[in-house]
């Protein structure tokens, strides 16, 4: 008995003088980053580096998984070959920096500004890319475009919603959804104009394509620009849900075009 127990307080100890070294490398490796900038192949698993100045830094294959890099100042940082699995990115400046072949998996680059980031060989199909700036059409199609425009609508961030379809449309000229929700959106804004431009080729465009819903859809919409309805009164400032009821499942029903 005496044996065993001995046995396993050798084993607790070890145990325990194991997990602190590694905790303490990587709080070196975080006074190093911090300290110098200089920290490729780092292990920087879950450390909390909000509102850092990591500029110009140098992480390339640095180990960020699950990290809070919220509102950090990463612009013309060395990213490649990164792992920012599970990382939280809300805000950051991600400007200039080189993001190839990261890891993105269920990252959350909310509001990061990405203006001429590289992100060559990066997947972003998993990550919250919602409200970010700057995002090349050549890591993102059509659809998530215009899925993040539409999610942007239903937040009343019109603005955002419009620069995300125009960049779906830039990609997919062809795309009449896109069309219609960048109508809607101006509309919204009081651009009437802009909207019924935009109503019309998106009813030209359904029409092409033989969609019986998106022109209907789009031929509603046209009428609510040119006559509201009789007998009701037009709102000082117009809301999507004059004339289809739901922003969310009108337009997402768009999003396969």
């Amino acid at each position: 008995m005496k044996n065993q127990f001995a046995i396993a307080t050798i084993v607790l100890v070890s145990t325990l003088g194991f997990s602190t070294t590694v905790q303490a490398a990587k709080s070196e490796h975080v006074r190093q980053l911090l300290a110098t900038k200089q920290c490729p192949n780092c292990d920087l698993s879950n450390a909390g580096l909000v509102m850092s100045d990591l500029s110009g830094a140098d992480l390339r294959g640095a180990n960020l998984s699950g990290a809070n890099l919220s509102r950090a100042n990463l612009s013309g940082a060395d990213l490649r070959d990164a792992n920012l699995s599970g990382a939280g990115l809300f805000g950051a400046n991600l400007s200039g920096a080189k993001l190839s072949r990261v890891n993105l998996l269920g990252a959350d680059l909310r509001n990061t500004y990405l203006v001429n980031a590289q992100l060559t060989d990066v997947a972003v199909e998993t990550a919250n890319l919602e409200g970010a700036t700057g995002i090349s059409s050549e890591i993102a199609n059509p659809q998530q475009f215009y899925a993040w425009g539409v999610a942007s609508a239903e937040k009343g961030n019109l603005q955002q919603a419009t620069e995300y379809f125009n960049q779906a449309i830039a990609v997919k000229p062809d795309y009449a959804g896109a069309y219609l929700a960048r109508g809607i959106a101006r509309y919204h804004m009081l651009d009437s104009k802009g909207a019924f431009e935009d109503a019309q080729v998106a009813e030209k465009l359904f029409t092409s394509q033989k969609n019986t819903t998106g022109l209907q859809t789009a031929q509603v919409f046209i009428a609510e620009i040119q006559a509201p309805v009789e007998g009701k009164v037009r709102p000082a400032k117009p809301t999507l849900m004059d004339f289809v009821g739901s922003i969310g499942s009108v337009l997402l029903q768009f999003l396969p075009f």
